[in-house]
């Protein structure tokens, strides 16, 4: 029973740490980009909220790492702060004419995919899948490329192609980065799906 009662309440273990805090906080900036971008028609201020909230990414996991900080919650939040600001970010960049299409839709297919797959394996048991090194790394790497992206869009001459050839510097890898972690994923989601229902079966035979 003890062991069954840690388990159940792990997710909200260390809920009101730094990290979640700038989970929270990221999360909370993701309707202020549209506003800046679409409402007041301020697109520097919004690339520049982008590349901060992209940064800021990998400052709540260093700062997990470094204080041990780190939380079952976290491992949660991370990801999905992760998940609605570049699909935010991509849909509103898309939108704006900012970012290439073809960019613009092999990110959002690859999203599509892996949010289909993560509803799919839960609904059939599936354990929770920790994130890889190479799809965070993708991730940030695309964050990083998109206010780069409108920067470059509202700007001229010299540092306008200095900006774009950042965006893509950023952008591609970022982009191959992620499409290889989705491969990386499918061992992964099978034993998750395996060891979830193996622990299913154990609980209740």
């Amino acid at each position: 029973m003890d062991g069954a009662a840690t388990s159940g309440s792990g997710l909200f273990d260390r809920v009101w740490t730094l990290p979640n805090l700038i989970s929270l906080v990221r999360l909370a900036c993701a309707p202020l980009v549209l506003w800046l971008l679409f409402g007041a028609d301020e697109p520097w201020p919004a690339a520049i909220l982008l590349g901060f909230l992209g940064a800021s990414d990998w400052i709540d996991g260093w700062i997990a790492r470094r204080y041990d900080q780190g939380s079952e919650l976290g491992k949660v939040l991370d990801p999905t702060a992760d998940r609605i600001l570049l699909l935010t970010g991509i849909v509103a960049l898309l939108i704006d004419g900012s970012v290439p299409l073809w960019y613009g839709v092999l990110i959002l297919a690859r999203e599509v995919v892996i949010a289909v797959v993560t509803l799919t394996l839960g609904a059939l048991g599936a354990r929770r899948i920790d994130v890889l090194w190479a799809g965070k790394a993708g991730t940030l790497a695309i964050m990083f490329s998109l206010p780069a992206f409108l920067a470059a869009s509202i700007t001229t001459g010299g540092w306008h192609v200095a900006i774009l050839v950042w965006a893509y510097f950023c952008g591609i890898p970022g982009l191959v980065l992620s499409y290889w972690a989705a491969v990386k994923y499918v061992p992964e989601a099978r034993r998750a799906l395996a060891e979830g229902r193996a622990a299913r079966a154990a609980v209740t035979s």
